[in-house]
């Protein structure tokens, strides 16, 4: 089988050196030695990677983009190394992640911190946004993202969770209104609705297997789901507001779901990263953690009770 790394060591030495001559004292070789290993590299690759004149030397862009999953493949090998010598993983460098703002704060950024905290040498780089990244032209190694996916190439996607919700108001406000019995009646309440995008989003329930979507009167618009459950608890109607954030005021009383035997809406969540033939050790870390601890965070057993 050919050596596809042969050479590799000796293209990335002079793609970080100002000459030839640099990278072959860096490498204790001859200047020679380096110019024919890069044109051996080039012959085999098809391309040229460097730009060269008698002055400088630059990076192609086909190089810049070989030089990149160079550096890649060189950082997988050293952390092969470390967990070889050290019998644990010894991550380093930067992870970074995009995920949904509100989302990302309460449930993936406090499970990616502890990850960082067993791993020193891990640093990340967390981006809270509620649009849709291009990963690959913003250099994010990781997403979480809720809701379905569109067909995209060139991206991996792994099931995390489902992101459940829950229709709610306080005690004071039912006592005042009434506790809807059927989604008829739910429908006649006040809406805390939430909008994004300047479109507000209506109430979808599930009624005999299809997706219908109620349109109930709106008392309050907001594009912050924090702000519908404290107006919620402030009795001004009824939100319907995502497990993993009103789990605590369900279970102490601020709250109480609403029609909670019917069947509801459910969102997958999943972990999104560019497609590479080597998983890089912190993205298959990170994606783990999330698989192991998330779900904890997703669970409303608790909150039905």
């Amino acid at each position: 089988m050919r050596n596809n790394l042969k050479g590799i060591d000796v293209f990335v030495a002079a793609a970080e050196a100002s000459s030839f001559a640099q990278a072959a004292e860096k490498l204790h070789i001859t200047r020679s030695a380096v110019g024919k290993s890069i044109a051996r590299l080039e012959e085999r690759l098809g391309v040229v990677l460097f730009q060269r004149t008698t002055r400088s030397q630059s990076l192609t862009d086909e190089g810049a983009l070989f030089y990149d999953h160079c550096l890649r493949a060189m950082e997988q090998i050293q952390a092969g190394e470390a967990l070889l010598e050290t019998g644990k993983w010894q991550m380093t460098g930067r992870l970074r992640v995009s995920m949904p703002t509100l989302f990302g704060h309460l449930c993936v950024a406090p499970i990616l911190i502890e990850l960082a905290k067993a791993h020193p040498e891990l640093d990340l780089d967390l981006s809270f946004s509620d649009r849709s990244v291009d990963l690959v032209e913003e250099r994010f190694d990781l997403a979480v993202r809720v809701g379905t996916l569109p067909n995209s190439s060139g991206l991996v996607a792994r099931p995390l969770g489902e992101h459940r919700m829950a229709f709610c108001a306080s005690p004071a406000y039912l006592s005042r209104c009434g506790e809807p019995a059927t989604y008829e009646e739910l429908e006649r309440h006040k809406a805390l609705a939430y909008t994004r995008f300047g479109q507000v989003h209506r109430w979808p329930v599930i009624v005999d297997g299809q997706r219908v979507e109620l349109q109930p009167a709106v008392r309050l618009l907001s594009d912050d789901l924090s702000a519908l459950m404290d107006a919620a608890v402030a009795d001004l109607g009824v939100a319907w507001l995502p497990y993993w954030l009103v789990r605590d005021a369900l279970r102490g009383g601020a709250l109480r779901e609403l029609l909670p035997d019917r069947p509801g809406v459910i969102f997958p969540i999943q972990a999104v990263w560019p497609y590479t033939l080597h998983l890089p050790l912190k993205v298959r870390a990170a994606v783990d953690a999330l698989l192991e601890h998330l779900p904890a965070r997703l669970a409303v057993v608790e909150a039905r009770m």
